[in-house]
């Protein structure tokens, strides 16, 4: 998994990348459509990133939660919480005991994973026998609805790298799991325009990073014409949640 956040890198993600709990709400529906925690329940949220669904499935749920993130920049904007144990390591070497966990959630990572065999082998290590893998995330060749392309279509480029449904359903399923599951899900990533201009990095989303200097300012000044044209309403995206057991 990635690891080269540093500490900037990391602040800018923190500030790019989280969305306000109350735009989450069709993801509490769906993870407890799929997976059905319960205060009994040990999650693993794996890339847990700065904590923002760590943090979420607690306090939802009332389930502990392992929350495990290669970058010890990222670990550190992770909030205290008394159901999280926040942990070094990667989807290749996850800090748990075999059989240990409920379920798996992993968020905007699976096109950081390197080996995504080894990492469906170590996924099953982990798991219970039976327990779900939920995957929220962009696949190559799904559809997408995302508000940050309008502005900076040049992103699209950055999806090269990431795997299709079906590559990550035959990695996976070299471990025995199985695709039970597969949805768009809607989130209110913010507020309005501005609060998107407020905070866009180009550090802090993969989709921006490949930009040149000259993609990216041109994408601001579209950004900012919007705003300045009066465009109101939230900014709903859509990602998708693939899920196997």
């Amino acid at each position: 998994m990635l690891n080269n956040y540093d500490a900037d890198t990391a602040a800018a993600y923190r500030r790019a990348r989280e969305i306000p709990r109350d735009g989450l709400t069709h993801w509490r529906a769906a993870i407890e459509r799929h997976l059905g925690p319960t205060a009994d329940s040990v999650l693993l949220d794996l890339g847990a990133g700065t904590g923002m669904f760590a943090t979420a499935l607690a306090d939802w749920f009332g389930a502990r939660v392992l929350a495990v993130e290669p970058s010890a920049d990222m670990r550190a904007h992770i909030p205290a919480h008394p159901l999280l144990d926040v942990r070094a390591g990667d989807a290749l070497a996850i800090p748990a005991e075999p059989g240990s966990l409920d379920g798996a959630w992993l968020s905007t990572v699976i096109h950081h994973v390197p080996d995504r065999v080894a990492a469906g082998h170590e996924l099953r290590r982990v798991l219970r026998p039976g327990a779900p893998v939920l995957i929220r995330g962009i696949f190559r060749e799904r559809p997408m609805e995302l508000n940050v392309l309008r502005f900076f279509p040049e992103g699209i480029r950055a999806l090269a790298a990431f795997p299709t449904v079906e590559e990550v359903c035959a990695e996976l399923g070299a471990a025995g799991f199985e695709r039970v599951g597969l949805e768009s899900v809607p989130q209110t990533s913010a507020p309005d325009l501005g609060t998107v201009l407020g905070r866009v990095h180009q550090k802090g989303d993969t989709l921006l990073r490949g930009l040149t200097a000259e993609e990216y300012a041109e994408g601001l000044a579209r950004l900012r014409a919007a705003v300045a044209a009066g465009a109101s309403g939230p900014v709903v995206d859509r990602l998708d949640l693939l899920v196997l057991r």
